[in-house]
């Protein structure tokens, strides 16, 4: 085919500042609320895990932050990341659809969550903050983090919930390849770790009792903050990277999406696609179809109640109004990893309150039939959590074959999965189960 199908953008196109999306949302969020009063959280609340720089992003109502030279020069090593149009599963498909991806798995650490590890980083270091503490569910984040401390010189410790820890041991080599210190959670190095295991030493683990244990761990170690990977606004506001320059490069390609696709867990990778789409309709009347993909086995916007809910299974984190399954859900061991959060971010709930996004869900053996598919046409193996958004984006594209109809389909691939093969492997083996909740 001797049309272009891969869209690069220039190191010059990296954008100059992160697009916020509260200021364009036509009804204010509700604010956090403290964990004791219940009343809204101020700035001295959330000042034991968090630099106030970062703090001042959490809540600021501006439309554009600007983005440090220091993170912009860092994003160098990958981005802009490249849009690609994925004509081969278009024709495997035999649809009039054009689908088109952003790829994210080109950065150093596999995945998008560099987008927001670097600028923690970079603000916590600039805060005089010696050391990080984190959680993971899949090591996406973790590694992402890890890779960023080092950058910068900051000491970074890690608390990978279980089933991810035993599942993806690669994924905790490279946290130790970049200095790293990596503990399996529910752990032994916290209190509330200890007394998980106490009443359940088989504990597969959570990414509400990692967040518990890596909070726990800040509180109580000195020049110490807290890093999040996703739900907060500030990491969305960090990852709008991604739909800023995915907007440019489809102005690139002559066309614009009728729908955009991302996967959801706490909601970083689907916001930074989505958010600039969703500010585009809402500010210039454009009606661009945004759908979040879930697991089954942890429903969050599909089958979650929207209200104020904790982030963690301690009840140490604000009250977030979220769409939420309850901090103390414990979702199955699916290979999902980095999916399985019992709440969403605030800023994704919202937008789904105030019916400006979709959402989806599907079983887990759908998900790796809808990836091995698109690994067989594109080349690329994807991680199980954008497989997800391929499962939909397939099910869109035989819509438009069924009524003819040439419909653009937008996803972003957040991230590959040369090192989630295991779980390719038990697809592929015909053993793998679909738990739901």
């Amino acid at each position: 085919m001797s049309q272009e199908v891969k869209f690069n953008l220039p190191a010059s196109e990296i954008p100059k500042e992160w697009y916020n999306l509260a200021p364009d949302f036509p009804v204010p969020m509700e604010p956090p609320l403290h964990p004791g009063t219940r009343e809204p959280a101020s700035a001295d609340d959330m000042r034991a895990i968090f630099p106030d720089n970062l703090i001042e992003q959490e809540v600021t109502q501006e439309r554009y932050v600007e983005i440090p030279e220091p993170v912009r020069e860092i994003y160098a090593l990958w981005r802009p990341t490249p849009l690609l149009r994925a004509v081969r599963l278009e024709k495997a498909l035999n649809t009039p659809a054009h689908i088109y991806y952003k790829y994210e798995g080109v950065s150093p650490a596999g995945s998008h969550k560099p987008n927001s590890a670097v600028p923690q980083a970079f603000y916590n270091k600039e805060a005089g903050i010696k050391r990080l503490a984190t959680e993971t569910g899949a090591g996406q984040w973790g590694s992402s983090l890890a890779m960023a401390c080092q950058l910068f010189g900051i000491e970074c410790v890690v608390y990978m919930v279980r089933v991810s820890f035993e599942q993806k041991p690669y994924r905790k080599l490279m946290m130790h390849t970049w200095g790293a210190t990596v503990h399996p959670s529910p752990s032994l190095a916290t209190d509330f770790g200890r007394k998980i295991l106490a009443e359940d030493p088989d504990c597969v683990g959570s990414l509400g009792i990692a967040i518990s244990e890596a909070i726990e761990d800040t509180i109580k170690t000195p020049d110490t903050k807290y890093a999040l990977g996703s739900v907060l606004n500030h990491v969305c506001l960090h990852q709008s990277v991604i739909g800023q320059e995915t907007i440019k490069q489809m102005e690139m390609a002559g066309e614009g999406p009728d729908i955009v696709i991302g996967c959801a867990g706490g909601g970083s990778n689907f916001a930074g696609m989505a958010f600039p789409f969703i500010g585009r309709n809402l500010r210039e009347g454009k009606s661009v179809k945004l759908l979040a993909v879930e697991p089954e086995s942890c429903p969050t916007l599909t089958k979650g109640e929207m209200r104020y809910d904790f982030g963690d299974t301690a009840e140490t984190t604000p009250l977030l109004k979220m769409y939420t399954l309850g901090h103390d859900f414990m979702p199955p061991s699916i290979h999902s990893g980095g999916l399985r959060y019992h709440g969403m971010s605030p800023m994704v709930s919202h937008a789904k309150e105030l019916g400006l996004i979709d959402a989806k869900s599907y079983p887990q053996s759908q998900i790796f039939e809808a990836a091995v598919l698109f690994a067989r046409t594109e080349g690329l193996v994807p991680a199980p959590e954008p497989a997800h958004a391929i499962r939909a984006v397939i099910d869109e594209a035989e819509k438009a074959r069924e009524s003819g109809e040439k419909k653009v389909i937008l996803f972003n691939l957040c991230g590959h999965g040369m090192l989630d093969l295991a779980a390719y492997e038990t697809y592929l083996s015909g053993n793998m189960e679909d738990p739901r909740a």
